[in-house]
């Protein structure tokens, strides 16, 4: 691969081909359980936006769209267990059957934070979508609707994850060198 950001990367973790199989999936899945019934979906900025993007082609039921970034990490690898709502949603959610759209459930921390905020909105349901899980990283327990690949406990990017705003643009999910973010 040509890519000069590879040069960072130990190794690819979740083939392309092995992400668009499971967005297709997890679409089917969403598109059965809300037949006859238009959810909100929320896509948690930034790194959800590729997810989403091939989640929504992939749902055959009318749906809408919004979008919240949160931020509890800052610039660092650990979450600061502070969360900080950056944007918050343009719709009134009251009464609609939301779902929260993440690309990977780590500490569970901001989820958590996320899920309580928008249940104070009074959707009429509320679910929680996550492309990938890291299971040895929850501090908190998150009940995933739709859940994606689990993955192992090591710094990953690609797919929209990034480190420090970089790598989000690979097609695939790799290991980063610990020497890039240590």
């Amino acid at each position: 691969m040509g890519n000069e950001m590879m040069k960072d990367i130990s190794s690819v973790l979740v083939p392309r081909e092995e992400i668009e199989k499971e967005v297709k999936r997890i679409g089917a899945a969403i598109s059965r359980d809300y037949a006859g019934k238009t959810p909100i979906l929320i896509s948690v900025l930034k790194g959800a936006f590729i997810f989403m993007a091939d989640l929504v082609r992939n749902i055959t039921v009318p749906c809408t769209l919004d979008f919240m970034s949160v931020s509890s990490y800052g610039k660092g690898t650990k979450t600061s267990g502070q969360v900080q709502i950056i944007k918050d949603l343009d719709t009134n959610i009251e009464g609609r059957d939301v779902i929260i759209v993440e690309d990977i459930l780590d500490s569970g921390v901001t989820l958590s934070y996320l899920i309580r905020l928008l249940q104070a909105r009074r959707p009429a349901s509320l679910a929680v979508c996550a492309l990938f899980d890291k299971p040895a990283r929850h501090k908190v327990e998150i009940r995933l609707a739709y859940k994606g690949i689990e993955v192992p406990n090591e710094f990953i990017v690609g797919y929209g994850l990034d480190y420090a705003e970089k790598y989000r643009n690979l097609p695939d999910v790799c290991v980063l060198k610990p020497e890039i973010y240590e």
